[in-house]
């Protein structure tokens, strides 16, 4: 089965999918799946998001590792998705075709190079935490059975792994920083979360952004000063897109007729007056500070709305922008005190909808009537 000097060696078959990508269908002994195949975890450097698979979920991998171990038969039917690089090779089997043949496919035998760690010739899309487990076991004989595409475009491996995943209990949040990354026509569900999550990486990595560096990403490496979820603020910003009252609509137009630029630049704008007017609350954990908690993001969010677009029309927006924030602020509790009507101590804000809903609506009223000419 194999060359132990070179590569791996299999009988195969081999067909092709969308414009003309090779797949391969074939079978490896768990323990060979971790000699020819990586597992990209994501991480983000200066300039670009890298890799794609989730941290490793060690209760997840010893609960497959005690069943491949438990002694009775082990049946193991689910394909491991492989991307494989232009390293592999695929020898065609000669031979008479039967009568009657459908030839979507052809037989053969595919040759993967055997390389160290870092640098195999194909990448886990599908399967990261049951190839953990199969490395792991006892068992190290189980044939398993493996689908594997040929790309070195990390951008379709993206996709694959985010429609493959989407039915499956994956963290949002790691869908949603790889979002941003894919170019493909996406399903209704998750094409509604792309622009909102490349506006929030934007925000976390720009220099003149008030969040910069201090929204938490699945990408993130441990001790980092993140301090905002990415979920709160790609939530608000969804709302704020929303037509014909978001802060945003206005430069959401559809497709390349859309204006990311101003929104970002708009989101600057309210967010650094959010900043300056409450400077005790910002950058701070979300125990110390419920404005840097998911609820007081959703709910200063949703306070973009009537403030952006009434400052829109004036000739300083941030000017008014502030005048605004500055009038609510001795009705906001942040940090300490007890809201006004709501009866709530600061630290008793939760990320809940009937929370963030009570909050929003109370300071919306207020803005509304601090904002009304004197008479």
């Amino acid at each position: 089965m194999m060359d132990r000097v070179e590569s791996l060696v299999v009988r195969a078959v081999k067909t092709q999918q969308g414009e003309g990508i090779d797949v391969y269908a074939f079978f490896l002994y768990g323990s060979d799946l971790s000699r020819v195949a990586d597992i990209s975890r994501i991480r983000r450097d200066e300039n670009e998001l890298k890799g794609f698979q989730r941290k490793e979920i060690r209760a997840h991998v010893k609960e497959i590792v005690e069943f491949l171990d438990s002694g009775g038969p082990v049946l193991f039917p689910n394909a491991i998705t492989l991307a494989l690089s232009l390293d592999v090779e695929f020898e065609p089997s000669r031979g008479p075709k039967p009568k009657g043949l459908i030839e979507l496919a052809n037989t053969g035998t595919l040759s993967i190079p055997v390389r160290e760690e870092g640098d195999r010739a194909a990448w886990i899309v599908d399967g990261q935490q049951r190839s953990l487990a199969l490395a792991q076991a006892k068992n190290s004989r189980i044939p398993v059975p493996v689908v594997g595409f040929v790309s070195r475009d990390v951008q379709l491996h993206r996709e694959q792994f985010i429609l493959v995943n989407k039915v499956k209990p994956l963290d949002p949040r790691l869908i949603n920083e790889l979002l941003p990354e894919v170019g493909t026509l996406l399903p209704r569900d998750l094409a509604a979360n792309k622009l909102p999550s490349e506006l929030c990486n934007l925000l976390n990595r720009q220099q003149k952004s008030p969040f910069l560096r201090l929204i938490k990403r699945p990408s993130d490496l441990e001790g980092t000063a993140a301090v905002v979820t990415d979920t709160a603020i790609v939530d608000a910003i969804k709302q704020n897109l929303k037509p014909p009252m978001g802060a945003l609509s206005p430069y959401k137009r559809g497709g390349e007729d859309s204006e990311p630029d101003a929104m970002f630049n708009a989101l600057v704008l309210y967010w650094t007056a959010v900043r300056e007017i409450f400077p005790e609350a910002w950058g701070r954990p979300s125990t110390e500070s419920r404005l840097m908690h998911s609820a007081g993001i959703r709910v200063m969010g949703a306070l973009m709305d009537p403030i952006m677009l009434r400052a829109d029309s004036s000739a300083t927006p941030e000017v008014d922008v502030r005048e605004s924030l500055r009038r609510l602020a001795p009705y906001c509790c942040w940090t300490e005190g007890v809201w006004e009507e709501l009866g709530w101590r600061w630290n008793e804000v939760q990320g809940t909808p009937q929370h963030i809903a009570k909050l929003a609506d109370y300071l919306i009223r207020k803005d509304r009537e601090l904002s009304r000419p004197s008479r």
